[in-house]
């Protein structure tokens, strides 16, 4: 119940500081990632001739047993890939501290993906994620989500 409030609290809270063009989509990975498993986002962009900047939402708790996270993310239109990056996020200081905001166990830490990215052409867009750490079973992240930002031009 109160992780459900705080999730809650926490989207309110993205949804009520953005444009109202942007886009927060989130996935409930629920403490268990497992390696197969992909994090599919779809959207629509419908002003593909302005910039936006596309951000990496994480919430982890205190079972993530890494101070960092590695990604690979995939851009795809049409379902097929423009776009694969290999990604390294840093969650924790050298001292285990967690870098992220929040109360409780859970928090919430932000990565730049792409910045200033134009979008080859209007369109459906998906950006498919899979977690590139050692182990096949990654405990401690409950959430992964995107925010595409418009820039204003």
């Amino acid at each position: 119940m109160l992780r459900s409030l705080f999730a809650f609290v926490l989207l309110i809270s993205l949804f009520a500081c953005e444009n109202g063009d942007d886009k927060v989509l989130i996935n409930d990975v629920g403490n268990q990632w497992n390696k197969k498993k992909v994090q599919q986002f779809d959207f629509d962009v419908k002003d593909a001739q302005n910039q936006k900047n596309i951000t990496f939402v994480v919430r982890n708790n205190n079972d993530y047993p890494y101070s960092n996270l590695r990604l690979i993310a995939t851009v795809e239109h049409n379902k097929k890939a423009i776009a694969t990056d290999t990604l390294n996020y840093v969650l924790a200081k050298p001292n285990g501290e967690w870098l992220g905001t929040g109360f409780g166990d859970t928090k919430e830490t932000l990565f730049q993906y792409k910045l200033n990215y134009k979008f080859p052409q209007n369109g459906n867009y998906s950006v498919k994620v899979v977690q590139a750490m050692r182990k096949n079973i990654l405990p401690g992240i409950e959430d992964l989500g995107i925010k595409i930002q418009n820039l204003k031009p």
